[in-house]
């Protein structure tokens, strides 16, 4: 045997109990999703504007690589900024003579900037 609620069906049931526990006072209604209201904001204080403030550090980071800039990969690579190329890519020297094409994007940390070129 199959039973289908529809969904304005299932929302009276769920709702009709929580107004009948408060006395039908729609403001103790409200004042049991106040839990709810407060958990998402201390979540979003403490968890996700945090991380979106550290991915729009990175982005600038990342666009503001010159040429003699020495950084990290994520893969743990130390090597100087030989070229940034368009595409999203930069070729590390790693080596005396030894260049890899990275994604700029993998770039961890910028370990010395290099000053701008005099105009």
């Amino acid at each position: 045997m199959s039973v289908r609620f529809s969904l304005a069906a299932l929302a009276a049931l769920t709702a009709s109990p929580a107004l009948a526990q408060a006395g039908g006072d729609p403001m103790k209604a409200i004042s049991g999703f106040l839990p709810l209201i407060l958990i998402f904001a201390i979540m979003y204080f403490l968890l996700i504007r945090p991380q979106q403030k550290k991915v729009k550090e990175h982005q600038k980071m990342v666009e503001a690589l010159r040429r003699g800039d020495q950084v990290v990969t994520q893969g743990g690579l130390i090597g100087k900024v030989v070229k940034v190329k368009e595409g999203g890519e930069v070729e590390v020297e790693i080596a005396e003579g030894v260049k890899v094409r990275v994604i700029q994007s993998t770039i961890a940390q910028v370990l010395s900037k290099t000053e701008p070129a005099a105009d």
